[in-house]
């Protein structure tokens, strides 16, 4: 009895599912039909009255009577009018959020959002990269430190805060900051590069199978990865990878020259405590509070691309989203015990 019941609810979980998707899908062709087009943007938040609504509310909350919550209301009034007219003489603090993945496509939100900040910022102004990323492609991540050179060309103070790693490319891109704050457990460093591929010329040869490989140039092609590989090849590419760490190394140097760049460069990571010590990074300390400190004296703003989402991206957000939670209520309810 109780098997037929759990295998009709799976059943009727199963054919609910489908009607839900088949809705999303629907609605979302009904929402393109109507907004065909949905521009890219660039959004603001102050960052700053986020977390002045936070105080207030929890001195609000800790107030022991109605008379007191009173006059912190009369108070709050009053300040809100003071911080209307400071806020156009304050200065700005401009935060940045970059999370690369290992092609760094992210960087082109990254352009975008700098451009927009370069159009409003003035001297007095300061820029906070929260960044997060255990690096990539050199050609991707090359670019994230040129965009955040960006900064610094303007005169801007440019200060990049690492919360959980900062490595490779990512450590990269930090090291174009004035000043390089982390928390005591993230992860700093791997100045190094590495390049690896599989070859499947023996397995190839094993099934009587030619790869034919032409070129014009002794290296346009050093190493395949179905062709056969000679030691003449394999030396140009290790060439190629030392030239490349050579111009890692030299872009460190010329952003932070008192680092011994010897020393750290040898592919090695390290937690922020002890890179502190080596020289990789500035002080000991969280985004969070950083940000905290900086919001008594200036205005904090955040500012976030967020690109043009396509009627397919919509549908495979949906649909991933759909079948996650329908799965996790299927396994919920496959374990909870019968009564």
């Amino acid at each position: 009895m109780w098997e037929f019941v759990f295998e009709y609810g799976l059943f009727a979980a199963k054919v609910a599912t489908a009607v839900v998707a088949i809705g999303i899908v629907i609605a979302l062709i009904s929402g393109a039909a109507r907004h065909k087009r949905s521009n890219d943007q660039l959004l603001v938040e102050d960052i700053s009255a986020q977390l002045r609504q936070q105080h207030q509310g929890l001195q609000l909350a800790s107030a022991s009577n109605d008379a007191e919550r009173k006059a912190l209301k009369a108070q709050f009034k009053q300040l809100a009018k003071q911080d209307k007219k400071a806020a156009t003489t304050l200065p700005r603090l401009y935060v940045l959020d970059f999370k690369g993945s290992m092609d760094a496509h992210e960087v082109t939100g990254l352009s975008k959002e700098i451009t927009g900040l370069l159009q409003l910022a003035t001297p007095e102004d300061e820029v906070l990269v929260r960044l997060e990323s255990g690096g990539g492609v050199v050609h991707g991540y090359g670019l994230g430190a040129a965009e955040l050179e960006r900064i610094k060309a303007r005169g801007l103070p440019l200060t990049v805060a690492v919360d959980k790693v900062a490595a490779s490319g990512g450590y990269m891109m930090a090291c174009v900051a004035s000043r390089i704050v982390a928390a005591p457990f993230a992860i700093v460093g791997s100045i190094g590069v590495v390049a690896q591929l599989p070859n499947f010329n023996k397995f190839l040869k094993n099934k009587n199978i030619d790869v034919e490989l032409h070129t014009a140039g002794d290296y346009k092609r050093t190493l395949t990865v179905f062709g056969e590989n000679d030691e003449q090849g394999r030396v140009k590419f290790q060439q190629e990878l030392e030239v490349i760490h050579q111009r890692f190394k030299d872009f460190i140097t010329s952003n932070r020259p008192e680092l011994d760049v010897d020393r750290v460069a040898t592919g090695e990571h390290w937690l922020a405590s002890d890179a502190k010590t080596l020289g990789l990074v500035d002080e000991l300390g969280t985004s969070s509070d950083y940000l905290l400190a900086q919001s008594k004296e200036k205005r904090v703003i955040q500012l976030r691309y967020q690109p043009k989402q396509t009627l397919k991206h919509k549908l495979t957000q949906a649909v991933e989203a759909g079948v996650s939670r329908s799965v996790m209520k299927l396994l919920s309810q496959a374990q909870q015990p019968f009564q």
